[in-house]
């Protein structure tokens, strides 16, 4: 593995961690910064094909629609189809008469780089305003809690901050079991979407992300364990591979090898964020509707 993507990848785990725990408008910043960076390859993707979204529009409501999320989780939902309306209503006032592919791959825009990844924000929302104790709605663990924690009780920890670790920590397994595995084992090609990507990598991938899953389940005493952390890490392994899936899928049409070339040794945001798009809203489910269900 190249030192570069190495380096790359320690930053990015330390950054995404910092803002993890921190939470509150600290971790908004963070996907703030994500999505418009995403969004910036998204478009140019879209316009290797020719087509003419509404990239600015698009790109000004996705910011606001995460802001409203970190506000208003359920406001959120509502304001999904009000921006969608205004992107359609301002290609109506552009001088060139915009094109089918021009109002659907703006939608997609807003779907794909702005509200999925709003449910990150939800998620790390769960129970952050009750424990709130720096600027920003942010949080940092008290002595009592680091305590706590010393002692194996991970749930003395905000729920959301919890939960968006452990999906963090499954999506990290599982990229770094497919990777690795893939690389050195692998033999059988999954898909001719991604050429590179093997049945034995992507397995080992989520194995790696049910494991995780399980062990976070037990620490974290979920109703159901370990079953529940075996479905939640099934759940996050699939998801993780299909959204790498779908965004490859998205390069080829355009004719790309990468995305971008952003981070080094890994490509674009893209390329990195791609895991995570689908995750987070199946998650958020799954802990606010299915567990309590089990308890």
């Amino acid at each position: 593995m190249p030192w570069s993507r190495i380096i790359s990848g320690i930053i990015a785990i330390a950054l995404a961690l910092t803002a993890s725990v921190l939470g509150g408008w600290y971790f908004t910043f963070m996907f703030m910064a994500i999505v418009y960076l995403g969004q910036l390859e998204y478009f140019e993707l879209v316009r290797a094909k020719g087509i003419a979204p509404a990239a600015k529009t698009t790109i000004v409501v996705s910011l606001a629609l995460l802001a409203i999320a970190t506000v208003s989780s359920n406001l959120a939902d509502a304001v999904m189809p009000v921006a969608g309306t205004f992107i359609c209503f301002y290609l109506l006032f552009l001088p060139k008469l915009a094109s089918i592919a021009d109002i659907s791959t703006s939608i997609l825009g807003l779907f794909y780089c702005g509200y999925l990844p709003s449910y990150w924000i939800r998620l790390r929302s769960l129970g952050n305003p009750a424990v709130s104790n720096i600027p920003f709605d942010g949080y940092l663990p008290d002595i009592a809690t680091i305590n706590l924690i010393k002692h194996g009780n991970f749930a003395a920890l905000p729920q959301g901050l919890t939960v968006t670790l452990l999906a963090f920590f499954c999506i990290w397994a599982a990229d770094i079991g497919a990777y690795t595995i893939g690389k050195f084992f692998g033999r059988t090609r999954l898909s001719d979407i991604s050429p590179k990507k093997t049945v034995e990598g992507s397995v080992f991938g989520v194995a790696g992300s049910i494991a995780v899953a399980t062990i976070g389940s037990w620490f974290l005493h979920w109703a159901g364990s370990p079953w529940t952390g075996i479905a939640l890490g099934l759940l996050i392994g699939i998801t993780s591979l299909l959204g790498d899936l779908t965004e490859s899928m998205m390069k080829r049409d355009a004719g790309v090898k990468d995305s971008g070339q952003l981070i080094p040794g890994h490509g674009g945001i893209l390329d990195r964020a791609d895991s995570y798009v689908f995750t987070a809203p199946l998650v958020y489910y799954f802990v606010t509707l299915l567990l309590p269900l089990l308890d």
